[in-house]
């Protein structure tokens, strides 16, 4: 699928439309009488303080030259959250129609942090989740990268895909949200990106990701925690820490923690004994 920013932008006004009662924003309700979800479009633009029409041609996408006030009002109207009101503004901007470069090479300054990250799981992920980089640790958490053909070297392709990342995470179904929710932000702020579209298309046969997909929920990969449950050390409660150099942010790297003499910290440290002596082959020499 490549996106088709108009049809987008309706979609996501939409689903944020119905997620708002009238109640919610102080206009009575008209109970069995609704037909819709939520808002009706013309409540959303009172809410707004734009005229019907205007918001009717955003929501259906008839230009994308929208004044920043009339975002704006949207914006707050729909109560949306800083990540969601950079999305709508994306999809509501004229696209300049270039496309991002095909390959993907690790930036120098994010390659000596993931070097001197040798204690902590550590990886580089690009455009469309693809792993680009990682040490030892992180392979022997999640899975042994450097196995794996490049194309599959994807972290949502894994989530959905491989069964074994449905046992490693104690809540898959949160994991598997929260990849939909940066994928869905990753094409709209790449939307000539072939590989991300290929990507979307081909998880999109799957119940699971097609039903998040449809949700239209957004989530930048910055900060948080997942708990796995390693087949070799047991269950770890990690944090993590998402690093993206200001002038390059199709890469992060990605840096777990735990808590100081925590059993996740005893667990981390036996895994980085296994690592060294029964886990993957070291990745040094498959970076790139």
């Amino acid at each position: 699928m490549s996106l088709d920013r108009r049809a987008e932008l309706g979609e996501f006004l939409r689903s944020r439309r119905a997620r708002l009662s009238p109640e919610e924003v102080g206009l009575p309700d008209y109970g069995n009488r609704r037909r819709v979800p939520g808002l009706r479009r013309e409540e959303l633009a009172m809410v707004a303080g734009v005229s019907v029409d205007h918001y009717v041609r955003l929501e259906q996408g008839r230009t994308l030259h929208f004044s920043e006030s009339v975002l704006d009002a949207v914006a707050q109207a729909l109560r949306l959250n800083p990540v969601e009101r950079e999305h709508l503004y994306r999809l509501a901007r004229p696209w300049s129609g270039a496309e991002p470069p095909a390959e993907q090479q690790v930036r120098p300054g994010l390659r000596t942090l993931l070097d001197a990250a040798a204690d902590v799981p550590a990886y580089i992920v690009g455009r469309g989740t693809t792993v680009l980089a990682w040490n030892a640790l992180a392979a022997a958490l999640i899975t042994d990268f450097g196995a794996l053909p490049p194309r599959e070297r994807n972290l949502a392709r894994l989530v959905f895909l491989d069964e074994g990342m449905r046992e490693l995470y104690e809540d898959w179904a949160a994991k598997a949200a929260d990849v939909v929710a940066y994928l869905r932000l990753d094409i709209a702020r790449n939307p000539g990106d072939a590989g991300i579209a290929a990507l979307i298309d081909e998880l999109s046969t799957e119940p699971e990701f097609h039903k998040l997909w449809e949700q239209h929920e957004l989530k930048d990969k910055t900060h948080g925690r997942y708990v796995y449950l390693h087949p070799v050390v047991g269950r770890l409660d990690l944090g993590f820490e998402t690093l993206r150099l200001p002038d390059d942010l199709d890469q992060a790297l990605i840096m777990h923690t735990t808590e100081p003499d925590s059993p996740s910290a005893t667990a981390l440290r036996l895994l980085a004994t296994w690592a060294r002596t029964s886990g993957p082959a070291p990745a040094d020499s498959l970076l790139g």
